[in-house]
């Protein structure tokens, strides 16, 4: 198959374009520095000439409230419409566990509006969510920073690799169309605040963290399970946090 990769060359698309070569089929990185822009449509129809599938792994690249709602909706249009004429028979979105749930979450809200326009459009779909990554441990952790002092809530997280994120793409774009959504999560549950605590001993950052049921993730008071699926909802992930951690540190 030719599978399109829109966000191909970033931290997740770009293993999933080599799983997907791995499994023999034709993957194609799509980003604007390949010639691809999803948000003016540049390059779009030509990418997806003679495509069977498209993964969109991409991302905006602002975080404000309506950048990142416009870059989902537009994208998302854009490249549904060229899908449609290019007779594309599989749309894939990577989205995130929980989105609903946290309506004061901005980028969340745009996920749900992306999820909501593919859901409306004609292009045979699977959404596959995802907790949060290993990789993003320390982006968090200093978003949470306040001098020495890292303040998260002591809630589940649920977190798994880059990797497993994108194994999970690449195995369910060459199956048929979910038409619907599916769920995958790491092996193992930890508190919010103790994952962090333990990710910074590893990497030697004298930062302390502090359980605050009342610190905010990005704009949100979470909820006990804000961050995690459902019990025996997701597939599980391999790839362990300590494993993970051993291995990058």
């Amino acid at each position: 198959m030719k599978i399109v990769v829109i966000g191909g060359t970033g931290l997740i698309g770009s293993k999933v374009c080599g799983k997907l070569g791995d499994r023999g089929h034709e993957a194609v990185p799509a980003a604007p520095g390949t010639g691809v822009n999803t948000l003016t449509g540049e390059g779009l129809a030509e990418a997806l000439t003679g495509a069977q599938a498209v993964v969109d792994v991409s991302n905006s690249p602002s975080f404000e409230e309506s950048a990142v709602l416009d870059f989902f909706t537009v994208s998302t249009r854009n490249l549904l419409a060229a899908e449609a004429a290019a007779g594309v028979a599989h749309h894939l979105a990577l989205s995130i566990v929980g989105i609903e749930g946290l309506p004061d979450n901005g980028y969340f809200r745009a996920k749900v509006a992306q999820e909501q326009l593919i859901k409306q459009g004609q292009i045979p779909y699977s959404i596959v969510r995802a907790t949060q990554f290993f990789e993003f441990v320390k982006g968090i952790a200093d978003a949470a920073t306040s001098g020495d002092t890292v303040r998260v809530p002591p809630v589940l997280f649920q977190p798994m690799a880059a990797e497993d994120v994108a194994e999970a793409v690449a195995r369910t774009v060459v199956e048929t169309p979910l038409k619907g959504t599916v769920e995958v999560a790491g092996p193992q549950r930890f508190r919010f605040d103790e994952i962090v605590a333990e990710a910074l001993r590893a990497w030697h950052d004298p930062r302390t963290v502090v359980a605050d049921p009342h610190a905010r993730y990005y704009g949100s008071e979470l909820a006990e399970h804000s961050l995690v699926p459902e019990e025996g909802r997701a597939r599980p992930a391999e790839t362990r946090f300590e494993d993970w951690l051993r291995r990058t540190s």
